[in-house]
């Protein structure tokens, strides 16, 4: 599995990762034996799959380190980061969309700080964990894992315990509409290139509903999340990562 960039392949790698995961047969209902015992908890009624939102390939992002916001985008960044910073557990359901249009489904799981973990549903052998420093992509079928530092994926800004996106992040974008605020961060690396990570959060009621990642060739993965719970407790033992079972991916 070649690349660096999750929250996911998206996430570790924005192509090649997507491209690889086998498209799933409909998400089963309830899940067997998996650690958090038969699915996220949901509070309120549970949703059906939403359909992604996937950005205008052609869009032109701005990308000058001196782009200037007015007070509304200002706000509503403010909103968004303090939205993040309140976040200690979050639960849910996700579909990914990559780059050539296949799509997967699961559960994730995200305990503050710096820890998550994304279950793909079968056929998928795909799982993703980070236990605080370090990200996983294993694959549990050939029992191999790709390991690389969260600090260098966008998820650390997710997982991050608290956020003030204006000055923690490059931001590049701010806009808002009926349905979404978006917020779009910008990374450029010297040896990997330019990043984009845009993040959208409900207009209403201010949650996190997708993001997309845009890796340096331009490829975008998107994961749509819903079925939110963000008091459910979890198991510690969810984000660590087995270096015994699973061994490095070869080549």
């Amino acid at each position: 599995m070649a690349g660096v960039l999750l929250v996911t392949a998206a996430m570790v790698t924005g192509a090649s990762f997507a491209q690889n995961v086998p498209v799933p047969k409909p998400a089963p209902k309830g899940r067997d034996g998996g650690p958090a015992g038969g699915g996220p908890a949901v509070t309120g009624a549970t949703q059906t799959p939403p359909n992604p939102v996937i950005p205008d390939p052609r869009r032109n992002v701005p990308s000058s380190i001196f782009q200037t916001f007015d007070a509304n985008q200002k706000a509503q960044a403010a909103k968004v980061s303090a939205y993040l910073s309140s976040l200690s557990t979050l639960v849910g359901n996700f579909v990914q969309v990559g780059p050539d249009g296949s799509k997967t489904q699961g559960d994730f799981y995200i305990q503050k700080p710096g820890k998550v973990r994304f279950e793909y549903d079968a056929p998928s052998p795909i799982d993703i964990v980070a236990d605080g420093s370090s990200l996983v992509v294993r694959d549990r079928k050939l029992a191999t894992q790709d390991v690389y530092p969260l600090s260098q994926t966008p998820l650390r800004f997710l997982l991050s315990d608290r956020i003030d996106l204006m000055k923690d992040t490059n931001v590049v974008n701010v806009s808002a509409d009926d349905v979404f605020v978006s917020v779009t961060i910008e990374e450029k690396q010297a040896l990997v290139g330019t990043s984009r990570l845009l993040l959208m959060f409900g207009a209403k009621d201010g949650q996190l509903k997708q993001w997309t990642v845009t890796d340096p060739q331009g490829y975008d993965t998107t994961i749509a999340v819903y079925n939110l719970d963000s008091s459910k407790k979890l198991d510690p033992g969810m984000f660590k990562i087995d270096f015994t079972n699973y061994g490095p991916s070869p080549g």
